[in-house]
């Protein structure tokens, strides 16, 4: 089956957007966007808060929108902060600097230089990650350099160029030929002609304009100005809108809020080209998330499903299937196209619930009670008549919590009871594992104090090679240290 006629309109994603809602920080949206967010290198910064305990504390605050780590943008600035005429233009300074050393027209001139060239004369260095005219070969000579690049190669850059995979800054993790196959396959049986990719990095030298902007999907930053919006919004509204989708593979550790509202803004930027007697009312669009973000997706997009098909990565440790990976991906494919259009390989371990009008993964039951197969996570759920909805396998209902968790959970209920056990009739004290608990605590302290002794007899023998005697007060501290903590573990 063929690819859709044009995989083009692949839109850049900067990195990570950063503060996770568990950390006590969260992103705010101003109440007046009128008021411009001061700049980082990587675009509009963001305004976040810190909150404790539910509660905003009263400073916000200024900071990039891509990094969620300092050492890789340290932008900040307080939300009522004045800065003086010297900063600012210090600071202008230093996003300039921070901008790749070719401008997209430039990538795109050196682009079309490349190609016309004879196959034995389109190299690229792999060290450099940089596509090679003759003018550049003296200065690669030391490096590791392929040739022979053909127009199919270039077609597939993914082939060519390493994965970054540094997580806090740019995580760049590839779908296994599996799950491409499929999504292309998907794609052209539901006719779609133009795919809009929303997440693609370090694709600028392999396209020209109008098929690819420098974009940060944390911000709706074009880094090329209103030109390259302009391109995508070219984009969007060819052919009235008629036969696009979106399709997007955000960095996992990015907020849903910040990369829900630029999906918005894109929505918006679609609908200015729709006719008014259009059958289309939204732009379709493939997200591929981790299941457990179903809630927040669908707190911004209600229209949504979530697919059961499980989404593989080929350089993931974890997102994978194989030995080194899970059983079971956690990664999931949300839609506003109706499920039932969407038909799962069942070779891979998929069925058609003709309650549900969807396909699902062959363990996950359809449940009387709840009117739905209930899995997320592609293994079959259990139905709790307590929480009134089905719950994982592994969970257990908590009587302390009233609600289902795994038996060893924190549990949310009183504080008070043993920390050994658990059981809230006696203390830690009075705990009948407590001798096995002294065993495994002794166990671990004697296996430390055993690696202390030898990495202190291996520096003894060093020292006395050079000469150097034992210290007698340093050894009686060392058995004092190790009596007192001995009796601290017993107690």
């Amino acid at each position: 089956m063929a690819a859709p006629r044009e995989w083009l309109g692949t839109v850049e994603a900067e990195g990570i957007a950063g503060r996770q809602g568990s950390s006590g920080v969260e992103v705010v949206f101003p109440s007046d966007p009128a008021t411009p967010a001061p700049l980082c290198p990587h675009g509009p910064t963001l305004l976040f808060v810190k909150v404790n305990q539910g509660k905003e504390e009263t400073r916000r605050f200024y900071a990039c929108s891509a990094c969620r780590d300092r050492k890789d943008c340290n932008f900040f600035q307080w939300e009522d902060e004045k800065l003086s005429g010297a900063r600012l233009a210090a600071r202008e300074a230093h996003n300039q600097k921070c901008q790749p050393p070719l401008s997209r027209t430039q990538c795109v001139e050196r682009y079309l230089k490349f190609i016309e060239l004879p196959l034995s004369q389109r190299k690229f260095c792999q060290g450099c990650q940089q596509l090679l005219l003759p003018d550049d070969w003296e200065k690669h000579q030391e490096h590791r350099v392929v040739g022979d690049i053909s127009i199919t190669q270039l077609k597939r850059p993914s082939q060519l160029l390493y994965p970054l995979e540094n997580k806090k800054t740019n995580a760049q993790y590839l779908f296994a030929d599996r799950s491409c196959q499929f999504l292309v396959d998907l794609l052209s049986t539901l006719g779609f002609t133009r795919v809009l990719c929303v997440g693609t990095p370090r694709y600028s030298q392999f396209y020209v304009e109008d098929s690819f902007c420098h974009y940060n999907m944390f911000n709706h930053h074009f880094f090329d100005g209103k030109a390259a919006l302009e391109v995508c919004r070219t984009f969007l509204q060819e052919d009235k809108g008629e036969g696009v989708i979106m399709v997007t593979d955000p960095p996992f550790g990015g907020l849903v809020e910040p990369l829900a509202v630029t999906f918005k803004k894109l929505i918006a930027m679609w609908k200015e080209g729709q006719s008014q007697d259009s059958s289309q009312k939204e732009l379709p669009i493939f997200w591929i998330f981790p299941y457990f973000f179903e809630f927040r997706i669908r707190q911004f997009f209600p229209s949504f499903c979530m697919l059961d098909y499980q989404v593989d990565y080929d350089n993931h440790a974890l997102y994978k299937h194989g030995k080194t990976g899970r059983k079971q991906s956690p990664v999931r494919i949300f839609t506003n196209i109706p499920p039932n259009k969407i038909i799962l390989p069942s070779e891979e371990g998929y069925r058609f619930c003709p309650l549900c009008q969807r396909y699902v993964s062959l363990e996950n039951q359809h449940c009387e009670h709840c009117n739905s197969c209930t899995s997320k996570d592609g293994r079959k759920w259990n139905h709790c008549f307590l929480c009134k909805k089905c719950v994982k396998p592994s969970w257990i209902h908590c009587s302390i919590c009233s609600h289902c968790a795994l038996p060893d959970h924190s549990c949310g209920g009183p504080k008070d009871g043993c920390f050994i056990c658990g059981e809230l009739d006696h203390k830690r004290s009075t705990c009948p594992k407590i001798a096995t608990s002294k065993k495994v605590t002794n166990t671990l302290f004697f296996r430390a104090v055993r690696k202390q002794k030898q990495r202190k007899s291996n520096k003894m023998k060093m020292g006395a090679t050079k000469g150097q005697s034992m210290n007698h007060t340093s050894v009686t501290r060392k058995k004092s240290r190790r009596e007192r903590a001995h009796q601290y573990l017993c107690s």
